[in-house]
Formats: C-alpha cells, sequence, structure tokens
C-alpha cells in the first residue's frame, strides 16, 4: 500500500514538472507570469512583488546617544539591542513568525534570525549556475525580483521567494524599499512609511546573515533609529 502510494505520489510531482516545463517552453513569458501570478497572487493584490529597492543609503552616522539607551540582548549565534518595552524573539526559518501573535508581543516586538554564512547558497546550490554565489546575491535577486519581468524559471523561483521572504508590512501601497551599506553590513530594509513595521536583512560578511523584523504600531522608531539598531547586531557564541 505504502509502495503504492508512494508511486502515486511520484506520479504527480513528475506531471506538476513537466506541466511547469510545458509553459515555459510553449506558452511564453506571459503565459509563465500567470502561472506564477495565480500561485502566489498579483501585483494588484501584493503590490510589493512588483516593487524594488529604490535607493541606496550609506549608514555613516551613529546616533551614540539613542544607542546608548538600548537593551542588549544575547541569543545563541546573535547579539542585537533594542529599545525598552520591545520584546524580542528569536525565530527559525521553518515557523512563520510575523503571521502570529506570542504572548502577548503583537504591539512592539522585534522577531530576530540568524544564519550561517552561504546559508542560502548551500540551500538551493543550483543557483550557482546563474550567478548567485553568495547568500548577498540571492537576497538581492530576492529583493529585485519583479512580477512584471519574469521572463524564466529563475526569474520566477526569486518572485516566489520574494512573495515568502517579506513579511506582513501592512498597507503595501505605503511601502518602501531601500538597500543599505555600513562599514561591516550591508542589505536591504522593507518599511512601511507610516512607521508600523520594519523588515530588515542584513548581510554581514564574516557573521552571515540577519534578518530583523519589527513590528512598532506606536510608530516610536524611524528609519534612522533602525539603522542604529542595524549597527548594533553582532554574531553571538
Amino acid at each position: 500500500m505504502k509502495k503504492k502510494k508512494f508511486s502515486l505520489t511520484l506520479v504527480v510531482i513528475v506531471l506538476l514538472a513537466l506541466a511547469i516545463l510545458f509553459v515555459v517552453r510553449f506558452s511564453g513569458h506571459a503565459f509563465l507570469r500567470m502561472y506564477v501570478e495565480a500561485g502566489i497572487g498579483s501585483c494588484r493584490k501584493i503590490p510589493i512583488l512588483c516593487m524594488t529597492p529604490s535607493e541606496n543609503l550609506f549608514a555613516s552616522k551613529v546616533d551614540h546617544e539613542f544607542t546608548d539607551s538600548l537593551i542588549s540582548y544575547k541569543f545563541p549565534g546573535m547579539n542585537i539591542s533594542m529599545p525598552k518595552g520591545f520584546a524580542v524573539v528569536k525565530e527559525t526559518i521553518k515557523k512563520v513568525y510575523y503571521k502570529r501573535k506570542k504572548r502577548g508581543y503583537a504591539d512592539k516586538v522585534a522577531y530576530i534570525l540568524h544564519k550561517p554564512p552561504l546559508f542560502f547558497v548551500s540551500l538551493y546550490p543550483q543557483l550557482q549556475k546563474v550567478g548567485v554565489k553568495d547568500d548577498y546575491e540571492f537576497i538581492k535577486r530576492t529583493m529585485h525580483a519583479n512580477l512584471n519581468k519574469v521572463k524564466n524559471i529563475t526569474d520566477a523561483f526569486f518572485v516566489i521567494m520574494k512573495g515568502i521572504f517579506i513579511p506582513d508590512m501592512g498597507d503595501q501601497t505605503n511601502v518602501k524599499m531601500i538597500e543599505f551599506q555600513s562599514e561591516d553590513k550591508r542589505g536591504f530594509i522593507n518599511y512601511n512609511l507610516s512607521r508600523i513595521a520594519f523588515d530588515c536583512n542584513i548581510i554581514k560578511e564574516k557573521g552571515g546573515f540577519f534578518k530583523v523584523y519589527i513590528k512598532d504600531v506606536d510608530a516610536s522608531l524611524d528609519l534612522d533609529k533602525v539603522l542604529a539598531i542595524i549597527n548594533t547586531i553582532s554574531e553571538g557564541a
């Protein structure tokens, strides 16, 4: 019985793969985009799927008065400092951490995630064939993915990753995406202009990948303060 069930599952997987190849081979770019849209949603429903980073910031100045007021949190593999009043929750990449209410922390909370260097490259080694050699390139392609510009399977993959990777940002018509760089970090920040949510994706060359999703219904933070918080991130023991 189990063998029969396995065989049936294998047939389904093969048929799905053939369906995708058929769409790509015979139906053209427009049909591939429609195929992806049917699976994850349209740009009208999820505007961020057609947004890309609009500017590049170099975070050179640090508000030391602000950072000195922060509370330090130490986790396995990651240290970060946050303002008083915020809950800080360490997460794993398997959890849909930004869509769940946790222990009453729904209003002012920072969910943090850390993965070692080359995590995404190791997870998807086939992407090295299309030039994705490190985690920064993986995150860059994800943030620059645009549903309206899908032309091949690689484009479709990164649009799907974008839909999964960016958490709930509230009203997406009010979202801005930027690229940033500091002395030892670089990455991308997606934030709601009403300042209620910040999604920070950070690559530190020797420290790997860090993700910090801040939910702040009081809008007590701004972009400069979030950049200052990012500056406190380091790899832990």
